[in-house]
């Protein structure tokens, strides 16, 4: 066996460990929480789905190639709530380290491909990126919605921090799922699942 597979096969090992890194929503039905690898699987699915109504045409390919990298780190840094503005700056760090420890399992040149994805991601500024970063925002937003705002209410998240968090990466993208999402906030708001 190759040095190059064996550094394959130790990466992949050390993926199984984003199964563990527990995530704010529980799945619909279920009394436990999501994890980040199934978290990634289906926003990728998601993405797939979504692209006849994006507002521009991208590389989905690569959108879906960003979304399986983009929770990585969190095998090192663990995962931070969207709402939680202290912890996500210092998660920053974190991140980047995981990312390049991580990402250093590959040999080259995996190992720059799969940063450049991450870094991409990370910065949001293609057009792919902020797709990409628009399906990581709608996903959970889909499960509170259906889940009677399951951690929204854990969590004591306002719908004034769901709009000003959400809004500007996901309306540019998908103005007609934002405009959806929007009324469906009204409608968490109106039954008690989300703080007005």
């Amino acid at each position: 066996m190759s040095a190059a597979f064996q550094d394959v096969v130790a990466f992949a090992l050390e993926l199984e460990k984003l199964k563990g890194v527990l995530r704010r929503n529980k799945p619909l039905g279920q009394e436990r929480y999501e994890n980040s690898g199934e978290h990634s699987w289906q926003i990728a699915l998601l993405a797939l789905a979504m692209q006849p109504h994006g507002a521009e045409t991208v590389d989905i390919g690569r959108v879906v190639q960003m979304l399986l990298v983009h929770d990585v780190p969190e095998i090192d840094a663990g995962d931070t709530m969207i709402y939680d503005t202290a912890g996500r700056a210092a998660a920053e760090a974190a991140e980047r380290a995981g990312a390049e420890r991580i990402f250093g399992l590959l040999p080259e040149p995996q190992r720059g491909r799969f940063m450049a994805l991450w870094l991409e991601f990370t910065e949001g500024q293609t057009p792919e990126a902020r797709y990409a970063r628009a399906i990581d925002r709608v996903m959970p937003m889909l499960q509170n919605i259906h889940n009677r705002g399951q951690s929204w209410r854990e969590h004591q998240v306002r719908v004034a921090q769901v709009v000003a968090t959400n809004q500007p990466k996901v309306a540019p993208v998908f103005p007609d799922a934002w405009t959806w999402l929007s009324g469906a906030l009204d409608g968490a708001v109106a039954r008690g699942d989300l703080v007005a």
